[in-house]
Formats: structure tokens, sequence, C-alpha cells
């Protein structure tokens, strides 16, 4: 995986500190009772839109959300057709420290892959915790090597 490390927010550019602020604070609206996990997200759209989003827990557990689903999916509902420039994911728990900034699961890793793929351009990815060290990743694409591509299953145009 290609990325790059900086040691504060301090040494990011001012919208993508403006972003890993809003991921931190959609930390605060999540819904975890259940693992006490809290993450948060913010997209960046082309048009300067951000959209927020929150983990959303269940009883029923595979019935829940993670925060990156939530601010992609609210985002294509929104804006459809906008392309996606940059994500913010960030993380913090009440239960147990959180070592390092938090990286999508490998469903929020597809789902983010489809939305950079179908877009045709990259999604920078910012990834942090409450505070300290924050990677930048340039592109999904990067998250997810080999990934599966949903082209396979589009329909032959009928002749």
């Amino acid at each position: 995986m290609h990325y790059y490390e900086v040691d504060d927010i301090a040494m990011l550019p001012e919208d993508e500190q403006n972003l890993v602020e809003l991921a931190r604070e959609m930390c605060d609206k999540a819904y975890a009772p259940y693992s006490a996990f809290y993450v948060g997200a913010a997209v960046l759209l082309e048009n300067g839109e951000i959209i927020k989003g929150s983990n959303q827990e269940n009883g029923a557990y595979p019935s829940g959300l993670c925060a990156e689903r939530v601010a992609a999916f609210a985002a294509s509902a929104m804006f459809p057709n906008v392309p996606m420039k940059k994500i913010a994911i960030s993380a913090r728990s009440n239960r147990m420290q959180v070592e390092g900034p938090v990286s999508p699961c490998g469903a929020c890793r597809q789902v983010l892959m489809e939305y950079e793929s179908s877009q045709g351009s990259p999604m920078k990815i910012i990834l942090s915790k409450e505070d300290g060290k924050i990677y930048i990743i340039s592109k999904v694409e990067d998250l997810l090597p080999l990934s599966f591509s949903g082209n396979g299953l589009k329909r032959k145009k009928q002749t």
C-alpha cells in the first residue's frame, strides 16, 4: 500500500484539516452502544459540498453500517454523479486505546473502490484518530489492490 504520514493535523492543507476535524466530530454522533468504537467520516465532493457520516450499530449485528458507507451512500444519494474527491475517517473509543489511524474495513474499501472507479478519478483517503499521526492515501485503489469489479455483472447488449 502506498501512503505517507504526517505527525499532526497542522501539517495538512486547510481543506484537509477541516475534513479531519469534521470526521472527528462525527465520532460523537456515532451510535455504537455495543462496541463503544466511534467512527466518523467526512466526504468532500467535487462541487465543494461536504457530506458527513458516523457508524450506526444495531443489536442484529449485520444490520449496522460503517461511517464510511453512511457518508458515501448519502453523498451519492444527495449528489448523484458528483465525484468524491476526498474522505477523512477518524475513530475513538472509551473502552480501549485506539493505537493508530483507523483504516476502512473490507466492505468499505470495496464500496469506496466502486465509487472511485465509476467516477473515473481518484478519491484521496485521510485516516486519523483523536490526535497524532495521520495517514494519507492518494487513491482507494492503493487500499484495495486486485479489487473486484462489477464490470462482469453487466448485461451484454442484445443484438
